[in-house]
């Protein structure tokens, strides 16, 4: 009661916080006048004379009222648009490493201008994260007018890039391009052999936009660079035969948990089947020999009952695609891990694709965490202010609105079921359209887009409707979904980025009307007639009330569900929001009550009759709040297991970084040698020990499969004063003078080409397999739960055994790899290519990413054992006209520079 009397009084601490920052904006508007009256080159210089301000001392805080007038005025000039004084409070905020939460329209794309040309004066990087290639390409292009008016270069990373092209864009001021770009680069980077292949600077700052959705939404998957194993297709596809033979009694499924597992008839049940054909060893299903056949049998139980085509997947040309829970969207090349994309293509009965092993991983998390600094702007971050601040480390800002809102937001609608309340909401969108209110609807699933289409044609509405299927004009048509009586089906967060202006969007209308007219008085003319039809719609719109925005069921996430509703009313505009439910959603029927109360509900709703319930309202706030708590739990454990990792990622990327910068790695080879004779001396010798309890027979094999040399121990047993410490000696002597030999018959230069190449691809043959052993140990970890120990440390403890073990099998086989290695006279063993592989953790708003190799499955397998040394593809960045020179200077995922429209790889790049 106090609480909610002070804040009346006071305002709220982020209103005071807000109110603080006037001060700086006072500042900034004092600079105008100065700043305006310059000419144009004067203000482009404004750079120059910043930078070497900075060099003498001053802060970029002392700098940023001057700063962001100068950037201001640059937008006034370059792109006719001023940046108001909410939009400067915007600019503060993300300078000051937090999230500036805007509503949608308010221009957050111009505001991270401000932040973003003050932190590139340095010129160490400024990298502004988007949620999809669109965006970023536009965006880079748009705002770029500015950045390059002012005299600071732009570059952007999108698919199919070269790695000279890549860093090119790496070493602008400002680099723009999505989160999956720079996160694979990051990753890529880390599997290079030498520096100057290496495409990325060291972080400096990351702006990132729709902040919730890169930082939330996608940092529930790990960013994961893999490569196919064995083929097991004749397995999956027996054990999906063995499944599709059980019925609903065999087995207990959890939707909430989304779990299910056989009953002890359905295991019974299951033997026999598996027994007949052949899959079983021994009686029992649970028996150690059978743990793969087990996991692939839960597996095909998940993809069967669990997963539903055109909900959780569709199958388009033969390929199962994903669709994003969030946005509804295709995923074309992710694949789910652990065997269940396989489990369901085999049951959809269409090409099974190998597994993948891991060769490198990060989540969003442990990348992001690593910018020195880090903020982000989104319309909707508040409701996860708390995760943000745990995670990040970032305050959630909520900035006032230009113009205040006029947004009308109804109470929830209530129907028995779905046939009742689509039927509603049909007659509903028609009554609306036809007063000449546009009306965008917003669904969950390709399913409920279909459903409610169908619903519409009955109805005789003309819509269009946008889900993962049509997601090719996404922008394009969401631009246009405030045109006078146009009805939009969309997800829910389709084209999220794109601006719904009343009347219509200029630019995409230009762009879909006048692609092929060429510039002159025609294309003018024909401009200015659309502006004019333009207008006379907004105030048609206008006056039937403006963008009606209708939910037909809730989300999981209140934050999505916001989403929507910004939808409508951006820059004080009319607007209308209502959500239409019924008792049989999934949320309400998977995480609601089932109390009294609501089964009396469901039996008095009559056929076709609508409620509005507080209760009901207050029963779907209250899940999603369990819904939200238990995804933020599932994200927090991603990172609790990343963080261990995380820890031994750091220690790798940085002794690769080592090698390849040191000048020398000779005294790191040598020590290693040194340890590997002391291991394995000190195995075969015991301290303390008698040197007759010796077991001279395997030091012997040890020290010449290892090292490569037979010492004569015999002979030193013979010695009366011999103990473990003269073996370890003389043994290293041998073994030093050995190698001594083999690197005089080579050039020094050479000869250390040599020792850091057996280096770097042992490093990252045993950090692959590593990986491999992590992945298979999170699996089954949470089991020593039963032994009342937490998974969480009994993690840790086995992660760092497992590394210390690694590290030992490093030193090993690199002393052996020199040991054994034959060259040539003055042979320089060249380091190896990245192999092709294959990148997950898709893009869900756009659904594409070239860079992603969704058939290198036909590349083979994953070696297991050391690569050979082999001749580097030449690195050049001027493509000529002979195929011949192409290797190496474009992308294999590029389109082939041929023009035959396929990808490098598969044309003239074909191995």
């Amino acid at each position: 009661m106090l609480g909610g009397f002070a804040k009346s009084l006071f305002g709220s601490s982020n209103d005071r916080y807000v109110k603080s920052l006037g001060v700086i904006v006072n500042k900034i508007g004092a600079f105008e006048p100065t700043i305006s009256a310059m000419s144009d080159e004067e203000l482009s210089r404004q750079t120059i004379v910043f930078r070497e301000r900075l060099a003498n001392g001053t802060k970029l805080d002392d700098l940023l009222p001057e700063a962001f007038a100068t950037v201001r005025e640059a937008a006034k000039r370059v792109l006719g648009q001023r940046h108001y004084d909410v939009q400067l409070v915007g600019g503060i905020v993300l300078h000051r490493g937090e999230i500036a939460e805007m509503r949608t329209g308010e221009g957050k794309t111009l505001v991270a201008t401000l932040a973003t040309y003050l932190n590139a004066l340095p010129g160490d990087g400024v990298h502004v994260i988007t949620v999809n290639d669109y965006l970023a390409a536009r965006d880079a292009e748009w705002m770029g007018q500015v950045y390059n008016f002012l005299g600071l270069t732009t570059g952007t990373i999108i698919p199919n890039l070269t790695d000279a092209q890549r860093r090119e864009a790496y070493a602008a001021d400002i680099t723009y391009g999505t989160n999956n770009e720079f996160g694979f680069d990051y990753l890529r980077d880390n599997m290079k052999y030498e520096r100057t292949s290496m495409v990325q600077r060291p972080f400096a700052m990351a702006i990132v936009d729709e902040v919730d959705s890169v930082l939330i939404d996608e940092a529930r998957t790990p960013l994961i660079i893999s490569g196919p194993t064995d083929d097991k297709t004749d397995l999956y596809r027996s054990v999906d035969l063995v499944v599709k033979r059980l019925v609903p009694g065999d087995y207990e499924k959890d939707e909430k948990q989304k779990t299910i597992i056989l009953t002890e008839d359905g295991t019974e049940k299951v033997e026999r089947m598996l027994e007949a054909d052949g899959l079983l060893q021994g009686d029992n299903l649970y028996d150690f020999e059978n743990t793969q056949v087990v996991h692939h049998l839960n597996q095909a139980l998940r993809a069967i009952v669990m997963f539903k085509a055109d909900i959780d997947y569709i199958v388009k040309d033969g390929k199962v695609i994903i669709i994003d829970e969030f946005t509804g969207r295709m995923m074309d090349g992710r694949r789910w891990s652990d065997g269940l994309h396989q489990a369901v293509e085999a049951k959809e009965g269409v090409e099974i694709e190998p597994e993948n092993q891991t060769m490198a991983s990060i989540t969003f998390q442990n990348y992001f965490r690593m910018y020195p600094k880090l903020s982000g702007m989104t319309g909707t971050a508040a409701t996860e202010a708390a995760e943000f601040f745990d995670i990040y480390r970032m305050n959630v800002v909520t900035i006032p609105t230009n113009v205040d809102i006029k947004r009308v937001d109804e109470e929830d609608e209530f129907y028995k079921d779905t046939a009742d309340k689509f039927a509603a909401i049909a007659k509903k969108i028609k009554h609306h359209a036809e007063l000449g209110q546009p009306v965008l609807v917003g669904t969950v699933s390709i399913e409920k887009s279909e459903l409610l289409s169908e619903f519409l044609v009955k109805e005789g509405v003309e819509h269009k409707v946008l889900n993962a299927r049509f997601h090719e004009m996404e922008a394009h048509i969401v631009a246009q979904a405030g045109r006078k009586s146009a009805v939009t089906i969309a997800t829910n967060m389709a084209g999220r980025g794109t601006d719904i202006q009343l009347g219509g969007n200029l630019e995409f209308m230009v762009e879909d009307e006048l692609a092929e007219m060429p510039e002159g008085p025609e294309r003018d003319e024909a401009i200015a007639r659309i502006k004019a039809q333009i207008a006379v719609e907004k105030a048609e719109v206008l006056a039937a009330g403006g963008l009606f925005v209708l939910g037909t069921e809730r989300h999981e996430s209140r934050r999505i569900d916001n989403q929507l509703r910004g939808r409508a009313g951006r820059q004080g505009d009319p607007g209308l929001s209502r959500f239409y439910l019924s008792l049989d959603d999934d949320l309400l029927r998977i995480f609601g009550p089932d109390t009294l109360f609501a089964r009396m509900m469901r039996n008095n709703i009559g056929d076709g009759e609508a409620i509005g319930s507080k209760w009901l309202s207050k029963a779907i706030e209250t899940a999603q709040k369990k819904v939200e708590a238990r995804n933020y739990d599932i994200r927090k454990q991603v990172v609790e297991y990343d963080d261990v990792m995380n820890d031994q990622r750091k220690v790798v990327y940085e002794q690769r970084s080592d090698i390849m910068d040191a000048e020398t790695v000779g005294d790191v080879v040598t020590d290693m040698r040194s340890e590997t004779v002391n291991a394995i001396v000190g195995e075969a010798c015991p301290p303390n020990s008698y040197p007759e309890q010796w077991d001279v027979a395997t030091l012997k094999e040890k020290l010449l499969t290892t090292l490569a040399v037979d010492p004569p121990i015999e002979e030193w047993l013979k010695e009366e004063a011999i103990d473990p410490e003269m073996v370890v000696e003389r043994v290293r002597e041998a073994a030093d003078a050995q190698v001594a030999d083999k690197a005089a018959q080579l050039e020094p230069d050479v000869w250390i080409q040599v020792e850091k190449s057996i280096l770097l691809q042992n490093l990252d043959h045993h950090w692959k397999e590593h990986l491999a052993t992590l992945d298979a140990l999170r699996q089954v970890v949470h089991l020593r739960a039963y032994a009342q120990k937490t998974p969480i440390n009994e993690y840790k403890q086995e992660a760092f055994s497992l590394f210390e073990r690694m590290l030992d099998s490093i030193r090993e086989d690199v002393t052996r790899t020199i040991a054994y290695a034959e060259f040539g006279v003055n042979e320089a063993p060249a380091l190896p290519d990245l192999p092709d592989f294959i990148t997950t953790h898709f893009d869900p708003f756009t659904g594409l990413d070239d860079s992603n190799d969704v058939d290198a499955g036909s590349l083979g397998l994953i070696q297991t054992r050391l690569p050979p040394l082999s001749i580097p593809q030449p690195d050049g960045s001027n493509i000529g006209e002979d195929p011949a020179d192409w290797a190496g200077q474009v992308s294999r995922n590029a389109p082939c520079p041929c023009g035959s429209g396929n990808k490098y790889k598969h044309c003239h790049g074909a191995v």
